[in-house]
């Protein structure tokens, strides 16, 4: 098997487990399933990035010697330090800057 085609085998069966836990999820109850949202939305990140990541074959086979690559990938992500929430906060504050500059442009034209 080709690089190429290995790196589609651990997609399709990454994109596979993922869709028998979003099938698992959807048969939770509401509550459950609000909190396994974050856990949802990363694996399909991951899927897709794997889409497009082009690994070199020997992490292919590596990752394809597991029964459950996603979910340990997922796990491994979890352990992670993110800045997740001060790119929040960064994002919050700009857009708050924002609609300031906005508001004195507008005060600006309006002759204030």
């Amino acid at each position: 098997m080709t690089g190429e085609e290995l790196c589609t085998k651990l997609y399709q069966r990454m994109a596979a487990e993922q869709e028998h836990y979003r099938n698992w999820l959807l048969g939770q109850p509401p509550g459950e399933i609000l909190n396994h949202a974050a856990e949802y939305t990363v694996r399909e990140d991951i899927v897709m990035e794997m889409s497009a990541l082009k690994l070199p074959e020997t992490q292919v086979r590596a990752l394809l010697k597991s029964h459950n690559p996603l979910a340990d990938i997922y796990k491994e992500w979890n352990k992670v330090e993110t800045h997740h929430m001060e790119d929040l906060r960064d994002v919050i504050e700009a857009r708050a800057d924002a609609v300031i500059q906005a508001e004195k442009k507008a005060g600006q034209r309006e002759g204030r």
